[in-house]
């Protein structure tokens, strides 16, 4: 898989895209991460790249002519285009899985005080949100959002299986997981975990992974529940 960010800070990155995991993949040529600097694009040789809005209000925009003379220099047939924005659909773990498909993605790192609608309208393919807050710039939500697809890929992880079994998975947090000693400072590790019996631990991971998400992130249960009423 290849990711391309369109970006005014290309300087930014790798980031923590070179390191660990994510960056181990790139070494390994599973993924790698390429930008392009929005501002080699510009009409003018000071590399303006933004304007004040029509009709008047605070800030500044991003012009469509150089984001989408950026974006047509790397575009191809299979490309998707994601703009990372406030007022994108919630970045997930499905949609992180839906990305992750894809052979080429390009993630276009907002600034200033938005973009140009026809940019919008014309090259994107899909607006995203990691959250509900507003950064400086698109451009960790960005790292966040190749982070999170790169994990995903085939062999990027020593065992593929940890994956399935992480928070957000399968609409649960991860049940707790414990490592020796077995025992620290008068706490103990759960007799169930270390009684060898395969059965009785997937149902106790499976029980703890319930109660953590009903009682820390109602809304996640709430969608469990609606998926397992369906499966019946």
């Amino acid at each position: 898989m290849h990711i391309d960010v369109l970006t005014l800070f290309p300087e930014l990155f790798p980031g923590p895209l070179g390191t660990s995991v994510v960056g181990r993949a790139a070494e390994r040529k599973l993924a790698t991460v390429g930008t392009v600097d929005v501002r080699e694009f510009a009409a003018d040789r000071r590399g303006t790249v933004d304007e004040k809005p029509y009709g008047g209000g605070p800030g500044m925009l991003m012009m469509v002519e150089p984001l989408t003379l950026a974006l047509e220099s790397i575009r191809r047939p299979d490309s998707v285009v994601v703009m990372t924005t406030p007022r994108g659909e919630r970045f997930d773990q499905k949609l992180a899985r839906e990305l992750a498909q894809l052979p080429h993605l390009i993630l276009v790192a907002g600034h200033y005080e938005g973009v140009d609608e026809r940019f919008l309208a014309s090259e994107v393919d899909r607006e995203v949100s990691i959250g509900d807050y507003v950064l400086s710039n698109g451009n960790l939500a960005a790292m966040v959002i190749a982070d999170a697809v790169i994990r995903l890929l085939p062999g990027v992880l020593g065992d593929d299986a940890s994956s399935c079994e992480e928070s957000h998975s399968n609409d649960l947090l991860e049940y707790p997981q414990y490592t020796r000693p077995e025992e620290f400072r008068s706490q103990r590790v759960p007799e169930v975990l270390l009684s060898g019996d395969h059965g009785r631990i997937e149902r106790w991971r499976r029980s703890e992974a319930e109660r953590l998400t009903r009682e820390r992130r109602p809304d996640l249960w709430e969608k469990y529940l609606q998926r397992q009423t369906k499966e019946v």
